[in-house]
């Protein structure tokens, strides 16, 4: 059997002394292991780093077998991912997210996604907004996407401003405000169709927002901790912001659907 993708490097682990078996996010099949012979090679260890965009070619006798990869380099920018420490974490954690997906399933959309983000990660104003994006767009296809479209009491669709932790559901300000100690923030640029940009308190309350329902839903019904990666991420993007002087309006990127 064989099939070639599109391909987003994640990570790799060393096998015997000269192969890895790497990690890899495609477009059309989602996130897939391979054995690369001579991995550790001097041609290959640098085609194989995280965040590189490659093409994979996939053999195997078996669709269940592990299979062979290989690999041609498309654009190598994990010299670039190394210049911030936005990129350096971020590039970390989007992969641990993925790797909440299971294997071989598809999410073009998030590879897309990806492809972008990585792009991006090193841009103070963008990188904070567009991972906490991500992190959104990969509850929804783990099967926990919130609703922030409308109030969940009311059905409004203007002035929200909480989200129900029970629910995940918006809720406007003048129907939250009873239960306001008890409701988590919805930050501005959040909310659909507000052309904001991420400021560092309403960065922080989405990186606390989607925080919650990561460790809620996901992280500890596995018995897995959240991750020093996304931590370092969090705090890379809040001290990039620091002292950053946003406009009232501006493009706020349209890369995911939450």
């Amino acid at each position: 059997m064989q099939w070639q993708d599109q391909a987003i490097i994640l990570g790799v682990k060393r096998l015997g002394e000269t192969s890895v078996i790497a990690e890899v996010m495609t477009h059309d099949r989602g996130r897939c292991l391979g054995l690369v012979r001579a991995g550790r090679s001097r041609t290959m260890q640098p085609v194989l780093q995280p965040g590189n965009h490659v093409e994979v070619t996939w053999r195997a006798r078996l669709d269940e077998h592990l299979g062979e990869f290989r690999v041609e380099p498309v654009r190598l920018r994990a010299a670039r991912l190394m210049e911030t420490a936005t990129a350096v974490y971020g590039v970390q954690a989007m992969a641990s997210l993925l790797r909440l997906l299971p294997e071989r399933d598809p999410h073009p959309h998030l590879y897309n996604a990806l492809d972008v983000i990585l792009d991006n990660l090193h841009e103070p104003i963008d990188a904070g907004e567009l991972f906490v994006r991500f992190e959104l767009a990969v509850l929804n296809d783990l099967g926990f996407g919130l609703d922030l479209a409308e109030c969940a009491a009311t059905g409004v669709r203007e002035d929200l401003v909480y989200v129900s932790p029970k629910s995940g559901r918006a809720v406007s300000r003048a129907a939250g405000a009873p239960w306001a100690d008890k409701m988590l923030t919805l930050p501005a640029f959040l909310a659909v169709g507000n052309g904001r940009a991420a400021d560092a308190e309403g960065l922080a309350a989405a990186f606390r927002l989607s925080g919650f329902f990561l460790h809620r839903h996901v992280y500890e019904p596995r018995g897995i901790d959240i991750g020093a990666t996304r931590h370092g991420f969090v705090q890379a993007a809040l001290k990039a912001l620091e002292g950053v002087a946003l406009p009232a309006e501006a493009h706020q990127p349209q890369i995911l659907s939450t």
